[in-house]
This record gives structure tokens, sequence and C-alpha cells, in this order.
């Protein structure tokens, strides 16, 4: 399967386009909100792209919608899903039989695997350059310590954000018009959202703790509810609350007020001495 950094234009994208998509992913890590992460940056890349696709208001409208679920990945490579998923909805608004869920099945596929990758490279290996180059030279007074390290970290960044863009537009509209020829965009889309689904769940569980410190027993021999819980299966509690809070989303329930009421329900826990750090 091959694809090209500088992709071919047959549709209603053009090169502009996805430079448009580079510059409007800049701000993308200012986006950033608790309740979703990066989708609000994730849109605002976006919305000149699905402008261009969907004329029509409620096509504009449930586009949108799609990209603004929750989404979190390295920032400096969000434009590779974004090209992608230009592709993809490019597709979809010339063919009325795209299935639009495989657009949020490959995105929310692509989180995990992209920030181990982007995440090794870009906070474990280039910041760590760039400031230890940085910080030699600032200590002896000399100015070029800061701007070494803007120029280590930005220029590199920079380029492979910029590329991303056009990578991930050539490669999303390469699969997708080889999985629609080989008619296994179905599997495709399955492996994906099972993918995803696990990517979620991990986030989730590494994202969230609860440690119940109140003591059952005395002595040598007391133990924590924690310790407990943790004995039958570690991690329980984070499944009960992510249970609890599915729950809530079910039932409509604000997600503003759902995080005020674990705020609440945590510092009276904290308050009573049932929950610690």
């Amino acid at each position: 399967m091959s694809f090209k950094i500088q992709p071919e234009y047959k549709g209603k994208i053009t090169k502009k386009d996805l430079q448009k998509v580079f510059w409007r992913s800049i701000p993308t890590e200012h986006l950033w909100n608790y309740e979703r992460m990066m989708n609000v940056g994730y849109t605002f890349a976006m919305i000149p792209i699905l402008k261009k696709l969907y004329p029509k208001k409620e096509d504009l409208s449930a586009a949108l919608t799609r990209s603004l679920e929750v989404y979190n990945v390295t920032p400096y490579i969000i434009t590779l899903p974004e090209g992608i998923a230009t592709a993809m909805e490019e597709q979809n608004a010339s063919d009325p039989d795209f299935d639009t869920q495989s657009i949020s099945a490959v995105k929310l596929a692509m989180m995990g695997p992209l920030s181990g990758v982007g995440d090794a490279f870009f906070w474990g290996t280039l910041r760590i350059l760039a400031t230890g180059v940085g910080t030699s030279l600032a200590m002896q007074g000399n100015i070029l310590g800061p701007l070494l390290f803007l120029i280590i970290f930005d220029v590199p960044h920079f380029i492979i954000r910029y590329v991303m863009t056009f990578l991930g537009y050539g490669l999303g509209s390469n699969v997708i018009d080889k999985l629609k020829k080989s008619g296994i965009m179905d599997k495709v889309m399955e492996y994906a959202s099972i993918m995803g689904i696990m990517v979620v769940g991990g986030m989730t569980m590494s994202m969230s703790k609860i440690n119940f410190i109140t003591k059952i027993g005395s002595g040598k021999g007391a133990q924590t509810i924690q310790g407990l819980l943790d004995g039958i299966a570690p991690g329980l509690g984070v499944l009960a609350l992510f249970g609890v809070m599915y729950w809530m989303l079910k039932k409509k329930m604000n997600p503003l007020l759902i995080m005020l009421i674990v705020l609440i329900v945590s510092i009276a826990g904290a308050y009573f001495n049932i929950l610690g750090v």
C-alpha cells in the first residue's frame, strides 16, 4: 500500500484546504478541556474542511458533532488523524452509502498508538535534548540558550506537523479506496471500534484514581477497604465510578454537573476520612 506526502487532489479538497488545517491545528493544546480534552481544538482545525464539504446545515451539524467527540493525542502529530479524517469526510460527502461511524472508529483507534510514539519522541527525547542544550548555555548567561531551545524543539515540531497533514490525507484517501475495492471496510471498522474502546478504557483507568482509606479490623490485621478491593480485583473502584458516571450520562445529565458531584463527593470523602490520596 503506497501513499505520497504530497497526495493527488481528485475531489473538493485542495492543498490550500490542508494548509488551513495545519495552521488551525497550532492552538489545539490551548483549547484542551477536562470534559472532552482536545475535541474543541480538533474541530477548530477541521471547520474549513467541513464547511466546504457540507453546504447543507444538517450535514454540517452532523459532521461537527462527530468532530466534537472526546479526543486526545500528542498535539504535535494531531494533523495526521485530521488529514485521515479529511479524506474520510470527503469520501462521505460524495458517497451516500459511506458509514460515518468508521470516521470516529478510525480516529479513536489511533489515539493510543500515536500518543505512545508522539510522547516518547517529543516529550521523552526532543524536549530533553533541547532543554539540555538550552540550559547549559543559559546558565553561562548566553542568550543563545533559550533561542536554541526554541529552534531545536519547534523547528522539527512544525515540520513534522506540516508533513503529517498531507501524509494523513494521502494515507486516508488511499486506504479508503483500497478497502472499498477489497470489500473489507466492515471488518476494518469493527476492529478499529474495538481498538478505540480499549484505548478509551485504558485511558479511563490510567487517569482515574480512588483510594478508600477506611480501615477494617484492628491491630496488625487491620486493612483498608482499598486493600481488600485490590485483593479482589485491582481497579474495581474505578470501574464502579465509571459505571455510575456512565449511568448519569445515559440519564442526560450535564457533564459539568457530573464533575461538580464528583468534586463534592471527593471533598466530603476526604473530610470524613473515607477517601485519601
